[in-house]
């Protein structure tokens, strides 16, 4: 079918002054509808034109090697509707080129987050049926009031969730396509017309500033995909953190991808309604990357290998890496190691607490005062704990009661922990177990001292000002280095190497000496954590200030 497109632009703009020529993310406006229009030559029989009153818009057209309409003076008022506009062009094309178009489209210039992919789709779908019209919408169900007769009255019959409500279709400004035959200088539309849905983000309609808005922020938007591990082995820190810093990144595209056997981590992603993709191997990473095409792709999986960054390095964009020490970290754009502080930034090196992303609660909420007589121990290990150190400090808490009768200890266990049958609440000798608390740091705010790990969890406490005892859950734990005394925490290196008396005596030190627990404390509140995550997603999108 032979088809014309037409693009009908004014000059003038009352709510957006010079609107259409407007640069917006790097090009003129115009400049978007013209690129989808003759995206579709490739592949169709299509003319495409723009009507317009305005020299420099026709400029702008002719040097993208549009045919360029003069609309005559009393088609270019505010009052003029599109209908002769269009029939106007038309009968120019038809005209000049001596033909007759099958099809007619009108394509607004104010439509910029419209995918071409869109458009062919609703062409191939108009050419298939028997419609004589097909219009862009977008299905918007909603509750509303109108006015008839001088009274606001009910548009539902029912009120409902709006799920549950029938469809209302709002037009767009996206495409209308039409049959030739019903284009006349009073109207485009036939007697069988139809809908062509499409997304909310491709539906925006630039009319005000806020639409600009609205669209500079859609087209600025990036498919970022996120490569993370959560398994009993390795724990849960991973998930969590790319779990932040995706509710962060609001606006954007995400998705998560994690390996098959990463059973807890798959849990927890599927809790949070981000879309995820489960893969098998390297070689299946390697499709669902071509597949999916990522703007930028965060691997937090530790140590990457030459070879599996050279593979990714061709299909993102941009890559950035968490807690990568191996071969391939020299690849990244960016390598981010919160816990390690080895002071000196190489060329793509990020290291040290300020680069810590704390969870938004921890942001939210403020340590309690200090005081000199513990009353509140909070032992916690992590999502996973798969050194079962949860299950030691469970003994050492009955203990300690016996010296400290009047000692709450608060066991704050993740759901991915093992062996949550074998530890209960005891009220007995003052143990309380909490499983999966869903806010953390309630309980770290009110706790006096606190038994954890050597993972993210010491920059949590930190925050809450909780002196510590840290015991490692492995070797490469131990090597992270802010859980020591510089920054207010006892470490006592490696749990499985440490005996239980030893663990015993330094807790008992600490409730008997608070002007030890206070330092501690002061040394931890000294850190400034509000920053980290901002910093990392300004890494993770390439504008970070290297100053800042």
């Amino acid at each position: 079918m032979k088809t014309l497109i037409v693009i009908p632009a004014r000059g003038g703009s009352k709510r957006i002054p010079r609107k259409n020529v407007r640069i917006m993310c790097g090009k003129p406006l115009i400049v978007y509808s013209i690129e989808n229009a003759k995206a579709l030559k490739e592949t169709m029989d299509v003319d495409v034109a723009v009507s317009t009153d305005d020299e420099e818009l026709g400029g702008i057209v002719k040097k993208r090697g549009v045919e360029v309409i003069a609309r005559p003076a009393e088609l270019a008022t505010d009052s003029v509707t599109l209908d002769p506009v269009i029939y106007h062009a038309v009968t120019y094309m038809e005209k000049k080129l001596r033909c007759r178009y099958d099809t007619v489209i009108t394509m607004q210039c104010t439509s910029p987050t419209l995918r071409k992919e869109t458009i062919k789709n609703a062409i191939e779908f108009f050419e298939r049926s028997e419609w004589d019209t097909v219009i862009s919408a977008m299905n918007k169900p909603h509750l509303s009031w109108g006015l008839r007769d001088g009274r606001i009255t009910k548009n539902y019959e029912k009120r409902l969730n709006s799920q549950e409500l029938p469809p209302n279709y709002l037009e767009t400004g996206g495409f209308l396509i039409t049959r030739r035959e019903c284009v006349t200088e009073t109207g485009r539309i036939g007697e069988k017309v139809n809908i062509f849905e499409i997304p909310e983000d491709e539906a925006v309609d630039i009319d005000t500033y806020s639409d600009w808005v609205l669209c500079e922020n859609i087209l600025k938007r990036k498919r970022i995909m996120f490569r993370t591990v959560g398994k009993m082995r390795l724990g849960m820190g991973h998930i969590y953190r790319c779990l932040t810093l995706a509710y962060k990144l609001t606006g954007h595209d995400i998705v998560f991808v994690t390996d098959r056997d990463s059973d807890i981590g798959i849990d927890k992603i599927n809790q949070s309604n981000f879309p995820l993709i489960i893969i098998d191997d390297e070689e299946d990473f390697e499709r669902v990357l071509k597949r999916e095409k990522p703007d930028i792709l965060v691997n937090d999986i530790l140590d990457t290998t030459v070879k599996y960054m050279t593979m990714v390095n061709k299909y993102a964009g941009r890559i950035v890496n968490f807690e990568d020490v191996g071969a391939g970290a020299k690849y990244a754009d960016a390598v981010i190691n919160a816990l390690y502080e080895k002071g000196e930034k190489l060329h793509n090196e990020y290291y040290g607490s300020r680069y810590f992303c704390i969870r938004d609660e921890f942001l939210e909420e403020e340590p309690s005062e200090f005081s000199e007589k513990v009353e509140n121990i909070v032992v916690i290990f992590g999502g996973a704990d798969p050194s079962d150190l949860t299950g030691r400090l469970y003994g050492v808490a009955r203990e300690l009661h016996k010296d400290f009768p009047k000692i709450k200890f608060h066991f704050l266990v993740g759901f991915a922990y093992d062996h949550k049958d074998k530890i209960l609440t005891d009220e007995e000798n003052n143990i309380y177990v909490h499983i999966d608390a869903s806010r953390v740091s309630t309980y770290m705010s009110k706790a006096d001292l606190a038994v954890t790990s050597q993972g993210r969890t010491v920059f949590e406490l930190a925050s809450m000002g909780v002196p510590s005892v840290v015991l490692a859950q492995n070797e490469r734990e131990a090597e992270h280095v802010f859980a020591g005394i510089q920054n207010g925490f006892i470490n006592l290196g490696i749990g499985r190497e440490q005996d239980d008396n030893t663990i015993i005596s330094t807790i008992k030190w600490l409730i008997m000496t608070p002007n030890v627990r206070a330092e501690m404390r002061r040394l931890q509140l000294m850190k400034d954590f509000s920053k980290g995550q901002d910093r990392v997603i300004h890494l993770i999108l390439n504008d970070l200030d290297d100053e800042d």
